[in-house]
């Protein structure tokens, strides 16, 4: 293996994620999981995601091909997406508060009125139970029944069967057996997550094993020694004092990796982006999600999407739609943008192509 480059782990960290469009369950089975976000600016998360790595995607063709995709809604690191072996690995799933009897004789209740219907919306569970309200986690007032469909569906006692206008409506779902091998299955849960986010600094990858205990907080006490034969068996090298790591099989320095001579808009959780430390040292700046950011202390915007032209995140662009044109104003790290020919009409292709996605005019 070459010694490796800051530009071997620019090139490896682009190409291996925005691997050639294929289709949609396959591009989800080669992730491991989607991460989902309700904010649409233009459209959420998701869609953003899969528009770079499925072919013709439109903006809802998850949500819509949902109940007859092999995926399944649940909590791995982030909420989102995950192919069925993923879900089998994370179930059965306690929680770090237990239930006393009485919420269990509820869900019980609750499991047996949803199994009985086969699908349930949370508004037929709410009206049949009275569970009446309760305080969510934000201070604010929620349904009861909600919370409780919530929790049991975290536990894997119910599962999402579709949505209907974006609320879930659930089935019942029987709960598995635990893992024979528990230090095997979650070397396996650390593998999905280095093959969706390498090439890894040690800080990122700490990080991501650390935010295993949201998706199998039972095996919460284990997670350091699963990082700790990460670190021992993965692939790694170590560039200005700060070691990388990657999957088995591949080589950062590697031919194989090229990058298009493309313009990309990517989704704030996209993987190429996801791990803000790995952004600084990979591309020099620092971005950050604004969204949640009081207005006059934003910096580039409530939904700036990062701007990566071949392997170099080089600015971003914040979009909206317009009386039904795709509006975008782009910003850019130095100032302004490449005066080379070939950028601009990379950029404009770009906002043709989200255009097509979102089902509106260009700019």
């Amino acid at each position: 293996m070459a010694a490796i480059t800051l530009a071997h782990l620019r090139r490896h960290a682009v190409a291996r994620s925005l691997f050639a469009p294929t289709t949609l369950p396959k591009a989800i089975d080669r992730l491991g999981f989607v991460q989902a976000d309700p904010i649409r600016s233009p459209t959420r998360a998701q869609d953003l995601t899969l528009r770079h790595r499925v072919q013709g995607y439109r903006v809802g063709d998850l949500e819509r091909r949902y109940p007859k995709l092999a995926i399944e809604e649940d909590f791995f690191v982030n909420y989102g997406f995950v192919t069925p072996e993923l879900h089998a690995l994370m179930h059965p799933r306690s929680a770090l508060r237990e239930w006393p009897a009485e919420r269990w004789a509820q869900a019980e209740a609750v499991w047996h009125f949803v199994h009985a219907r086969g699908e349930a919306h949370p508004r037929e569970v709410d009206e049949h139970f009275a569970h009446g309200h309760t305080t969510n986690g934000f201070g604010g007032r929620s349904k009861a029944s909600t919370q409780l469909l919530d929790a049991m569906h975290y536990r894997g006692l119910l599962r999402v069967a579709r949505r209907d206008n974006g609320i879930r409506l659930y089935t019942a779902h029987q709960p598995q057996t635990a893992p024979d091998d528990v230090p095997a299955t979650l070397d396996r849960l650390v593998d999905v997550l280095v093959n969706k986010y390498a090439p890894l600094p040690q800080p990122g990858l700490r990080q991501l094993v650390a935010m295993l205990q949201h998706a199998v907080p039972q095996w919460k006490g284990l997670l350091r020694a699963a990082l700790q034969r990460a670190t021992q068996r993965l692939p790694n090298a170590e560039l200005d004092g700060v070691r990388w790591f990657w999957p088995e099989g591949e080589d950062p320095a590697a031919r194989r990796w090229k990058v298009e001579e493309r313009v990309r808009l990517l989704a704030p959780f996209d993987p190429v982006v996801w791990d803000r430390g790995r952004f600084e040292r990979l591309w020099g700046w620092a971005y950050r999600f604004e969204a949640y950011t009081p207005p006059a202390k934003r910096v580039r915007g409530y939904y700036a999407l990062p701007l990566l032209w071949r392997d170099e995140v080089i600015g971003w662009g914040n979009l909206s739609v317009v009386g039904g044109r795709l509006q975008a104003d782009i910003g850019h790290v130095n100032g302004q943008a490449p005066k080379d020919q070939e950028f601009r009409q990379a950029l404009d292709a770009e906002l043709a192509d989200m255009a097509a996605c979102l089902g509106v005019n260009s700019p």
